[in-house]
């Protein structure tokens, strides 16, 4: 049985599409395929049940897969430790969502005051990618919303952001102290991609309910939000983003928070739970600093900071 093999399977697990799979793991369809049968050979069951249009997941491929992915994950917290032992000065792997958000880097910034000689590698990546790279030991510690959380990924909540709207400065809206919830009903909202964002995605599409109204979407994505403004800009849809994206917006642009209800969005550290590095627990120690110095985590509105939909 080889490593790579092991992390074919878990990557397939996940995707429960062949394409899906190989593209992720840079290899073409055939190749996984036939990595995939050699397992099920050695291991002489079948791990998953294949049809045309249809791959799921058999009873011995759900018990299988949980022992891999700690196998994964034994693997890369190993490479991390001998990485860490032979490098003259400390690295640190921070997940980010989107270069347009400033609390990480707030956050980093605090943390290199306080440890100049650490070095910190940014990584791009939607929190569903964060939870697989802090599960297999690729990434550090990460930022997102701690919706679903894998249970080897432990997390604490760091911000509760104002959630408002980003739309051209010459907007009706752009007049007003703050938008309504229920206005959003006359607007074309743009999500994220649905692979990079799920949890953002579902608490803004929530929230609409909630106002009694089901969103219009824009039909197509981008990949940051620094290009959904251009299409904000261009009149071509709003943008729903929290107040910690406002300082990035482009010229031509405005933010204003939405109201009735006010909602904050729950920002979260996220670290695989079996992570006891000195230098994680500094991230997490300032971010805490940061969070009083900055009132992140202090109530306001009854609204504010509670989960839409429960």
């Amino acid at each position: 049985m080889e490593l790579r093999q092991i992390r074919y399977f878990v990557t397939l697990a996940e995707e429960l599409h062949f394409g899906r799979a190989a593209a992720r793991e840079h290899i073409v369809q055939s190749a996984l395929s036939q990595q995939i049968q050699r397992l099920e050979r050695e291991l002489g069951v079948r791990l998953l049940d294949r049809s045309t249009h249809h791959v799921a997941l058999t009873p011995a491929g759900t018990a299988f897969l949980t022992e891999a992915r700690q196998i994964l994950d034994h693997v890369g917290r190993a490479k991390q430790t001998a990485r860490n032992a032979g490098t003259s000065s400390p690295t640190l792997r921070v997940g980010i969502i989107d270069a347009g958000y400033d609390s990480m880097p707030q956050i980093l910034r605090e943390l290199q005051q306080r440890h100049p000689d650490l070095t910190i590698h940014q990584i791009e990546a939607g929190t569903p990618e964060q939870y697989r790279r802090l599960a297999d030991g690729r990434l550090d510690i990460g930022i997102g919303r701690a919706y679903l959380t894998p249970p080897e990924v432990a997390s604490e909540p760091i911000r509760f952001d104002p959630l408002g709207v980003l739309l051209p400065d010459d907007h009706p809206f752009a007049d007003l102290d703050g938008v309504p919830v229920a206005a959003l009903a006359g607007e074309v909202l743009l999500l994220g991609e649905e692979a990079r964002t799920p949890e953002f995605n579902q608490f803004v599409v929530e929230l609409c309910h909630a106002a009694g109204f089901a969103p219009t979407i824009y039909e197509g994505t981008v990949e940051s939000t620094r290009a959904a403004a251009d299409l904000v800009l261009h009149h071509r849809c709003l943008l729903c983003v929290p107040s910690s994206f406002r300082t990035s917006s482009r010229p031509g642009t405005v933010w204003r928070p939405l109201t009735e209800p006010a909602i904050r969005y729950p920002w979260s550290l996220l670290w695989h739970e079996a992570n006891a590095s000195p230098h994680v627990t500094a991230v997490i120690d300032s971010a805490r600093r940061l969070a009083r110095r900055l009132g992140w985590l202090e109530p306001g509105d009854p609204h504010v900071g509670s989960e839409v939909g429960g």
